[in-house]
């Protein structure tokens, strides 16, 4: 705004170049304004993402982190076809998918394991180990004795490096779906060592470290992305001050201390020769200045939020002027690191105050970092210098904060909406035949296949073909959730001849998001809301949720597609429920046969094993339906006349005035009495009428008195159920 304002007022005063003065002085002023508060130590930056770049540094990894990686070899895309079906009547489509087989290296240093990976944000491996997109992962720990990977070699060959001293993963036929088909933005939780903190002696390994002061717990991870170490150290430094003393042989590094309890007495300073006076004052030189600027916010990764970026500001008021940030790129909790803030706030107004103070002989125990306390002045004070003078060992002084680092101030790392982590749900596969609903060839049986599961993150299915334990794949694949569950109770039997308003069901889904929807009468004329229970084909007029998975389903249309003898069965609770939808597998019947012995496997993500089921109601797509209106007329000559009416498959709805179609090659029709599979006396008729004569009305009365009389339908590839014609009396 400044900018803008300025730099009018100065082209109308000095023209063009007041005017280019103007924005200049505008600039400075938005950006002391508006700009980004001054920052301290190395600028933190959101996670960066997986890069293939030569000359790019493998970092080392400490602790626990989330870091990125760089790829260090890729094959080309592998493409894969795969055919599935649309629906029922609508042509197959063959889509292609592509894979991808890379490495990617994590750590310059061994690690323990590799946890959560996360791929364009959205979790690929979960904390359990299991990958969320098909494919195999290898981790190698970077040790010096780790073998080649056997993918790479067979790519490679005999020159194939181990990428020994590196930590790296491999990733086999990674499928691309879910990222675009291109390789995803990928960042990796790495356990570098057992313990999630940094330990100066694995950052410093040629340096002594105290073993009192050798951990970090703050820090649950950190990434040291190569570069001088004394820059590395540096950044430490400035959040958790070090301690650093070099000797003939060694470097001693560890963390500073600042345990007030602990602190040494030093011995009263010495009366230099042009000093007679006594004044203390003159003895040591004081200067105390106002209290440095200090940070009053710091910002890390945060461990309870997946490693993001965040902020903690330091307790109490807020100061005047801008806010000093400081840095740390490091995975922290929420408490740990405003406690750092509100230490590094509080401690400012001490750390200011500096004195020098000259002793004859130096204690070894006075090292820069000791903390010690001074005749006559309360407090305690940090050794920062020592220096060999003429007058003896001059040691530069520095008050300590009263404050206690120890005394942890709660922080909250606030909420966040990460992505779910849920074990990939197994496969759930019910096969079976429907009547044939007069789409498509009446010579095929129609086999389906629902495969579900209880949870939505299922991501589909391959379905194969066994047969004397043997799987064959076959051309379709399941990605939708077919919808099912079980009858809860008993559902009685229905002679299924109109619709039965007051009828209900209750069934239990295998999932909670899965759902059934209330339909009109006129959708259900025109076959919507089909259920598949047991062998039997029913309509539901209204469905209603009374629990998370259990559904009320009323205003129930039994017996469809000709399974009338199923509804007179009824069903015991426990029985199979199936919606009848497009979500259900179509099977190609050529490469599907037809048989209770026929088992159709599914194999998902989260199948350790195929998941199996036999083909139910097998031959129901092809058997003719019953005959139905059958009468038996008894004429004046004592001659009987059986008649009924033909039904036809396909033929779901009464249409006036239309004669129903034959389907079947021939017409011809079985009348039995006794037993349906194996009749006491039969005949086979071309016609939906039989007259017997009187003379063998008579003798079958006698001889089969009190059983039924019954017909069938003969089709072109098997029989309908029987159905009664009346019981001989």
């Amino acid at each position: 705004m400044a900018t803008i304002v300025l730099s009018k007022v100065g082209g109308l005063v000095g023209g063009q170049i007041g005017s280019v003065i103007g924005a200049l002085v505008g600039q400075q002023v938005d950006a002391e304004l508006f700009g980004p508060g001054p920052i301290e130590g190395p600028r933190i930056s959101d996670l960066a993402i997986t890069t293939s770049s030569y000359g790019q540094a493998i970092p080392r990894q400490f602790g626990t982190m989330r870091v990125a990686g760089s790829i260090i070899w890729s094959t080309d895309l592998i493409e894969t076809s795969e055919t599935s079906s649309n629906g029922k009547g609508q042509p197959k489509s063959k889509t292609y998918s592509y894979s991808i087989s890379f490495a990617v290296a994590l750590s310059s240093r061994p690690i323990a394991s590799v946890g959560r990976i996360w791929a364009d944000g959205n979790l690929l491996r979960g904390a359990a180990g299991d990958l969320k997109t098909p494919g195999e992962m290898r981790t190698y720990l970077g040790h010096g004795d780790q073998l080649v990977d056997p993918l790479i070699s067979s790519a490679v060959g005999p020159q194939c490096p181990a990428f020994r001293d590196i930590a790296y993963v491999v990733f086999e036929d990674l499928h691309l779906g879910d990222f675009g088909n291109r390789i995803p933005a990928l960042t990796f939780e790495v356990m570098a060592d057992d313990v999630p903190q940094l330990e100066l002696s694995d950052m410093v390994p040629f340096a002594s470290v105290d073993a009192g002061s050798d951990s970090i717990s703050a820090i649950s991870g950190y990434s040291d992305r190569g570069g001088a170490l004394q820059s590395s150290l540096g950044v430490l430094s400035r959040v958790f001050p070090l301690t650093c003393k070099t000797g003939e042989n060694a470097v001693e590094i560890g963390l500073r201390s600042y345990d007030l309890a602990e602190a040494l007495p030093l011995p009263a300073p010495i009366v230099s020769a042009e000093d007679r006076s006594g004044n203390v004052e003159a003895r040591h030189s004081v200067r105390a200045a106002a209290g440095k600027s200090a940070p009053k916010a710091l910002r890390y990764f945060d461990v309870d939020r997946d490693y993001q970026t965040s902020v903690q500001r330091a307790i109490g008021r807020a100061h005047q002027g801008r806010e000093i940030m400081l840095e740390l790129p490091a995975a922290m909790e929420a408490s740990a690191a405003r406690d750092i803030a509100s230490h590094h706030s509080m401690a400012s107004a001490w750390q200011g105050e500096r004195l020098q103070w000259t002793i004859a002989e130096l204690d070894p125990a006075f090292t820069p970092g000791a903390i010690v306390g001074l005749p006559e002045r309360a407090g305690a004070w940090s050794i920062e210098e020592w220096n060999w003078t003429d007058q003896g060992i001059e040691l530069v002084l520095e008050r300590v904060s009263p404050f206690s680092a120890n005394d942890l101030i709660t922080g909250v790392p606030g909420d966040s909406n990460g992505p779910v982590d849920e074990l990939p749900w197994p496969s759930i596969i019910d096969a079976f035949e429907l009547p044939w609903d007069g789409i498509g060839s009446s010579a095929l049986p129609q086999i389906f296949a629902a495969v579900t599961a209880e949870g939505a993150n299922w991501s589909g299915a391959n379905l194969y073909l066994e047969q004397q334990d043997a799987l064959t794949p076959i051309e379709t694949a399941s990605r939708r959730r077919a919808v099912v569950g079980t009858l809860v109770g008993d559902l009685g039997a229905s002679a299924a001849l109109t619709l039965e308003g007051s009828a209900s069901i209750e069934i239990d889904l295998v999932g909670a998001d899965l759902a059934f929807s209330s339909t009109t009468i006129a959708s259900l004329a025109n076959g919507t809301n089909r259920l598949k229970v047991g062998d039997e084909v029913l309509q539901f007029l209204n469905a209603e949720k009374i629990a998370a998975t259990r559904w009320k389903l009323s205003g129930l249309l039994r017996g469809r597609g000709g399974t009338e003898h199923a509804a007179l069965s009824g069903h015991t609770a426990g029985s199979g429920v199936i919606l009848i939808d497009d979500r259900l597998t179509v099977l190609d019947p050529n490469q599907t046969p037809s048989s209770q012995a026929t088992g159709i496997a599914a194999i998902g993500f989260g199948d350790e094993d195929p998941v199996v089921s036999q083909i139910t109601s097998a031959g129901q797509s092809l058997a003719p339906l019953s005959p139905v209106h059958t009468a038996m007329y008894i004429q004046s000559d004592a001659s009987w006349n059986l008649c009924w009416t033909r039904r036809a498959r396909g033929q779901w709805r009464w249409l006036d005035s239309v004669a129903v179609p034959l389907i079947e090659e021939q017409e011809s029709y079985l009348v039995g009495i006794g037993p349906t599979a194996d009749p006491s006396v039969s005949w086979t008729v071309a016609d939906t009428s039989l007259v017997i004569a009187s003379a063998s009305a008579s003798n079958l009365l006698a001889n089969h008195s009190g059983q039924p009389i019954w017909v069938k339908q003969i089709g072109t590839f098997s029989q309908s159920p029987a159905t009664l014609i009346a019981t001989i009396s």
